[in-house]
């Protein structure tokens, strides 16, 4: 069987010009390489596609693949993510991951919000700034402050937790400057920070891990941002976490995946307040898939299951879908 695998290189993107930040979204070869190695081992013929603009060629053309795996993120666009999909629904191409509604509804985090909130999931109080020399909206400090459609962190830094209305105003202004797009203000959620794994569809999705994000305090005032993200482990301490506090985030987590429609996998962002109770912070559909670095494949690897299973399990949830046959299960029952 024949998996197209579609992605956003770095490295490509740096030769266009791009900045560090700019591309920080997007995957490096050992990603591509790895879950090439991993796909193949698990029984697939891999093509290495590449962006979605080659994939569109490819599909214009007449190519078609048993399935499509994309990590591609998008370059431009509030709904950047929702691309690839898109473009495989309209040339009826089987993919895996979240349709295109769930992509584009959940990189817009106050959408997101908004969406959880109706579910009665918690999540903190919350307003967008366009205008940070508007009237600004009524909220307690402290606060935090963020670009409403970006990922990785980016836009996040210790002047995001903002205690007054100057501080506000000067940190809004900036970022809505920098990312040219209107910004997220939060309450400030004290408390722990945890990140939930989740795989599968239906009655059958469920939570792989709970993965505890220790930021030390004097590391860019403690918060997990774009710079902590990208050189994480001499200031983080990820751990597993299974008490209370963090199977109530692990059952939210879930909620919230079946709220916003997610398909085959997921990452879920939650932090508590100071009641201990975590908050949706935000849902990634596609997380980062780098064996060793991004957050998802630490947690399944902490919870005692290995690369190969998170990508065959991820395969096998978007096979299931199609009622079509996978490799995966052929290896699994051998």
């Amino acid at each position: 069987m024949k998996l197209g695998l579609v992605y956003d290189l770095r490295d490509d993107y740096r030769a266009l010009g791009y900045t560090e930040e700019e591309t920080a979204e997007f995957d490096s070869r050992e990603t591509v390489d790895a879950l090439s190695a991993s796909i193949g081992g698990l029984g697939w013929d891999v093509d290495l596609i590449g962006r979605g603009q080659e994939l569109a060629r490819r599909l214009v053309n007449g190519d078609r693949f048993d399935l499509v795996f994309s990590i591609a993120e998008g370059l431009a666009g509030r709904s950047r993510e929702a691309q690839v999909p898109a473009l495989c629904e309209m040339f009826e191409q089987p993919y895996a991951f979240s349709d295109p509604l769930t992509m584009a509804v959940t990189l817009d985090k106050p959408v997101a919000k908004r969406i959880v909130r109706d579910f009665g999931i918690p999540t903190a109080s919350f307003a967008v700034i366009e205008d940070a020399d508007a009237v600004l909206p009524n909220i307690s400090f402290p606060a935090f402050l963020k670009p409403i459609a970006e990922g990785t962190g980016k836009g996040c830094s210790g002047r995001s937790r903002v205690e007054t209305i100057s501080e506000l105003r000067r940190e809004a202004t900036r970022l809505i400057a920098r990312f040219q797009q209107p910004v997220l203000l939060e309450s400030y959620l004290p408390g722990r920070e945890f990140t939930v794994g989740i795989i599968g569809n239906g009655a059958t999705a469920r939570v792989i891990a709970v993965l505890e994000i220790a930021v030390q305090p004097e590391a860019d005032s403690g918060i997990y941002s774009f710079e902590i993200k990208e050189n994480w482990e001499p200031f983080v301490t990820l751990s597993i976490a299974d008490d209370e506090e963090a199977r109530l985030a692990g059952s939210r987590a879930l909620a919230a995946y079946h709220a916003l429609g997610c398909r085959d996998a997921a990452r879920v962002d939650l932090k508590s307040d100071a009641y201990s109770s975590p908050q949706f912070l935000e849902i990634n559909p596609i997380a980062g898939l780098h064996p060793t670095h991004s957050d998802l494949p630490i947690l399944t690897a902490k919870a005692g299951y290995g690369f190969d299973w998170l990508i065959g399990g991820i395969i096998g949830a978007a096979c299931v879908r199609y009622n079509m046959p996978s490799p995966v299960e052929q290896v699994e029952a051998a």
